[in-house]
């Protein structure tokens, strides 16, 4: 709760970019922390592909369910599809589509 919270000050006090940044740097966290395992996170380019690293549909679900809460979007199911999750990058696009 202490972190919504918290993302939600940042969502408000922050320029957009800079949310942008945090939102991004969340979600890798959660990934690495609790989805898949990658050698060196910090070398795992925005671009690179999550699904060959690892990501299975379980682990996307938990990643939706995850982004839910933490950005207070909803990420339709009919949109649940591989070019919507399998980079940073494109999840970023997706979240954002979402946002209000």
């Amino acid at each position: 709760m202490l972190e919504s919270y918290n993302y939600l000050l940042h969502t408000i006090l922050l320029p957009s970019q800079t949310h942008k940044v945090l939102m991004k740097q969340k979600i890798r966290d959660f990934i690495f922390d609790e989805l898949i395992f990658v050698a060196e996170p910090e070398k795992f380019s925005d671009d690179d592909d999550l699904l060959e690293a690892g990501l299975d549909s379980m682990g996307i679900m938990r990643l939706i369910m995850f982004i839910e809460e933490q950005f207070g979007v909803t990420l339709p199911d009919s949109e649940i599809d591989p070019d919507n999750v399998n980079t940073f990058n494109a999840l970023e696009a997706w979240v954002l589509q979402h946002k209000s």
